[in-house]
């Protein structure tokens, strides 16, 4: 009777389940039925492994429970067997009453048909490493900080990997994309490579005189511009609809300046103008009438996704459970891949309440740093296409960087600020896809990116707008004990205060010492020095270069954002090794807090 009783309910439980779910999906019907979809733009479609992985994702989470759970480690696992047969034994695991899977048998089917993450990228040592290059910062004389840049520079040998040939031969069982050359990872969690930490990690190869593994990065991404029309976020599946800030013609740039190999350039040239089509046309492309009448094009962050990352899916989902109706977390969706496409995911920047992620607008907005990367990009490949004598490749990017450069002084640029401020759009102020320019549009919050058009040429090159921008950095309150804040707002995202990243130090510093002012050089070099002092200081303490750091604490790691804090770390070695060559450090000069 009592087994009975209980085969009655547990058929009892299993019917009411299975009414709850079909009325679940009849009220999703209905949302999307009864909500005005916001989200028009394209869509590139993930593929089934992706899909198959995020349900795997899923089902972990439900079984190991939320602490210290990395969703981004199951989208990084590969197959032992074709997709079919692991979806298929992946169904028939026993369920319990509520539908989750119990450990023992998920353990078991994790350890019988997925690899681990990372197992399909093996070690290689770089061909070009040496342990102490010919000429490696020859301006450091002092033995202590040159003994921890050797060890830094030792850190690309830690780095270093090579596509498997289980994923070149079977590219269906991996997330991770074939690619013909090594490839420098950031470290911890990253265990691919990525687009603009790409340009940093070649800075600090450069310093180390690692030009053929420099080139083979660059190479990799070029395959991706030829196979996808652009550079994605990072070399995975589930990074195909995405894209990160457009850095490839600075690498160029700067590895042809290290080698004069004009080859490498030419080889090169075609897959730049690709890109620079992809970033200004269709959905990326903003059109802005200023007070005369005048239009001016301009470029922003517009991700070709809509549904949760898969690498943070149950986060996503987590995330817009706040939310009342499908149309407006198709929505927020799409604004959290085109955040990460900026590659500050997440900062208070793109938030319209900066205590409410899914208040995100990114794509209404029209970034100060992009454009700035954009009129590089366009600067650049003006610069190879002359060395190549294509001149009229040449002049025709050098116009375009005149427009842009007039429309960055049109729409971004704030006088009485001395910055360049995000320009936020209205679209009540559009008429046929063009957007009236006003003042009140710009966003006046302060931000490390309002000074990032100071690397560019034509920006540092006017002498007396370096001094006002100069100024007004030194007033920001973005400069602190250890470092350059990345905002002046504290909100736990990671791309806020007090965090300090090493990609905005190099690009402000550099600006200032490629203005050729004493003064601005000199702000440059207390930043760079103090930026040093907090990355020894950590490294001495941890053992590790870390992805970020406090700049209110001299020796400190950074933290906030949707993982634990990284080490590794690309990014941060590049921009060490590359202030060390750019400054030295003076014999008699300490290094730490």
């Amino acid at each position: 009777m009592i087994k009975k009783m209980s085969f009655l309910w547990k058929n009892l439980f299993i019917f009411f389940l299975t009414i709850i779910v079909l009325k679940g999906e009849e009220v999703v019907a209905q949302e999307k039925q009864a909500c005005l979809p916001t989200d028009t733009g394209p869509v590139i479609p993930t593929t089934p492994l992706v899909i198959f992985l995020e349900k795997l994702q899923e089902t972990a989470l439900n079984t190991y429970g939320h602490k210290g759970f990395d969703p981004k480690l199951y989208v990084d696992m590969s197959l032992r067997f074709n997709l079919s047969e692991t979806h298929e034994a992946f169904n028939k695991l026993p369920r319990t009453d509520n539908g989750s899977v119990l450990a023992p048998h998920l353990n078991g089917f994790l350890s019988e048909y997925m690899n681990a993450a990372g197992d399909d990228l093996v070690y290689v040592e770089p061909v070009d490493f040496v342990a102490q290059p010919a000429g490696f910062l020859p301006n450091v004389d002092n033995l202590e900080v040159r003994a921890w840049a050797l060890e830094v520079h030792s850190l690309w040998k830690n780095l270093s990997r090579q596509v498997s040939d289980q994923v070149l031969d079977h590219p269906d069982l991996h997330s991770l994309l074939p690619l013909a050359s090594p490839v420098m990872i950031p470290g911890s969690r990253f265990r691919e490579v990525y687009y603009w930490d790409s340009y940093w990690v070649i800075r600090g190869l450069l310093a180390s005189k690692m030009y053929e593994t420099a080139k083979g990065i660059v190479t990799n991404l070029v395959s991706l511009i030829e196979n996808f029309g652009h550079v994605l976020n990072g070399a995975r599946a589930y990074y195909t609809n995405r894209r990160q800030p457009p850095l490839l013609s600075a690498m160029i740039v700067d590895i042809y300046n290290r080698t004069s190999d004009l080859d490498f350039v030419r080889k090169s040239l075609p897959s730049l103008i690709t890109e620079h089509n992809f970033w200004n046309s269709g959905i990326h492309r903003m059109n802005i009438q200023d007070s005369q009448g005048k239009t001016h094009y301009l470029s922003r962050y517009y991700a070709m996704w809509n549904e949760p990352r898969p690498e943070s899916s149950t986060i996503d989902k987590e995330t817009a459970g706040k939310l009342s109706n499908f149309c407006e977390k198709q929505h927020l969706y799409r604004e959290l891949a085109s955040a990460a496409e900026s590659g500050w995911d997440f900062s208070s920047r793109w938030m319209r309440n900066a205590s409410d992620l899914t208040t995100l607008c990114t794509t209404s907005i029209i970034p100060v740093d992009l454009n700035a990367f954009i009129l590089k990009m366009e600067l650049d490949i003006s610069y190879l296409a002359h060395v190549s004598q294509d001149e009229s490749t040449a002049e025709h990017f050098a116009e375009a960087s005149k427009a842009r450069q007039t429309a960055m002084n049109t729409v971004l640029w704030n006088e009485e600020m001395g910055q360049w401020l995000d320009y936020w759009i209205d679209a009540n102020s559009s008429s046929q896809g063009t957007y009236k320019w006003k003042a009140s549009d710009q966003n006046q919050s302060v931000f490390a990116s309002n000074f990032i058009p100071l690397w560019t040429q034509p920006f540092n090159s006017d002498d007396d707008l370096v001094d006002k921008v100069s100024k007004s950095l030194q007033h920001s309150g973005l400069l602190r004990d250890a470092g350059i804040a990345t905002s002046l707002a504290n909100t736990g995202q990671q791309w806020d205060f007090p965090n300090g990243w090493a990609p905005l130090q190099h690009m402000i510093v550099e600006g200032l010492v490629k203005s050729g002012s004493k003064e601005a050089r000199s702000l440059a070099e207390d930043i760079a020095m103090k930026w040093i002092n907090t990355n020894y200081a950590a490294y001495k303490k941890t053992g590790t270069m870390h992805e970020k750091y406090d700049v209110e604490k001299c020796g400190a790691f950074g933290g906030g954002g949707e993982y634990v804090p990284q080490t590794g770390f690309g990014w941060s070695n590049g921009v060490v090794l590359a202030f060390l060559e750019e400054f030295g450090w003076p014999e008699d000069l300490k290094i730490g807090c």
